[in-house]
């Protein structure tokens, strides 16, 4: 009897074995841009213990800004357009920093939209991914199409805004804009999903050939006031229509 369940025991180790030397061999590995992951810094896990108390004092959330640091910016440098536009649309920002695509997933599965049903979220991720790890463009998009997946089974009635992830760079040639570029161009077709609009804002930050000013974003990635303003007034007509004034 002993004899046989180690023979039992054996077979089941080479089986294991064997799947994992097949896997190792396809390479065939999750991306990084679609694998939940949290962050180490200080002050990225003390805003998200405060995300979530703030999520508790809120009686209602009607707006969900989702994002990086350019979405985080609406505390900063959009902080006086924020309170022209969203505060009375009982808006809620839970833009980070730094954060690329498993990041957000990583958020959204750790309670940063829970008990809530918002009637609009606005997502714009993904340029951390082209400038920190130069991704792929089909990864990064992988990962905002997770994201809508989180977002769909947890928050099934709650319409989304997919924006174009901002241009950086000065010119059309920037290595990393033409990545962002990619990026636009695999995800605008996730619009076909239900609930899910696609928004290309990006031409009001350029002029005719293609360049970003400083004015505008004076890093050549995020806007200041006046370029916050613009990110507003260019989305405002697609808020109205999906939710009203």
């Amino acid at each position: 009897m002993m004899n046989r369940k180690l023979a039992n025991y054996g077979v089941a180790v080479l089986a294991v074995c064997l799947v994992s030397v097949l896997s190792a061999a396809d390479g065939k590995r999750p991306a990084k841009a679609v694998t939940p992951e949290s962050r180490p810094a200080e002050w990225w896990s003390k805003r998200h213990a405060e995300k979530l108390k703030e999520l508790e004092s809120k009686k209602t959330v009607d707006l969900l800004m989702i994002g990086d640091s350019i979405t985080h910016g609406w505390e900063g440098q959009g902080k006086k357009v924020w309170s022209e536009y969203y505060a009375k649309r009982n808006a809620f920002n839970i833009g980070y920093s730094g954060d690329r695509t498993e990041h957000v997933i990583w958020r959204l599965q750790h309670g940063e939209v829970e008990g809530i049903s918002p009637k609009l979220a606005v997502i714009m991720i993904g340029t951390n991914n082209t400038g920190h790890r130069q991704d792929p463009p089909e990864e990064t998009a992988a990962g905002i199409k997770k994201i809508l997946g989180e977002l769909k089974k947890r928050l099934p009635k709650t319409k989304v805004l997919l924006l174009a992830v901002f241009p950086r760079g000065a010119t059309t040639d920037d290595k990393l804009r033409k990545i962002n570029t990619g990026i636009n161009k695999i995800v605008k077709k996730f619009a076909k999903r239900k609930n899910v609009s696609f928004l290309d804002i990006n031409p009001t930050f350029l002029d005719d050939d293609g360049n970003l000013s400083k004015d505008v974003m004076p890093d050549l990635l995020h806007p200041h006031e006046k370029g916050y303003r613009m990110w507003a007034e260019a989305m405002e007509p697609t808020i109205k229509k999906l939710i009203g004034g």
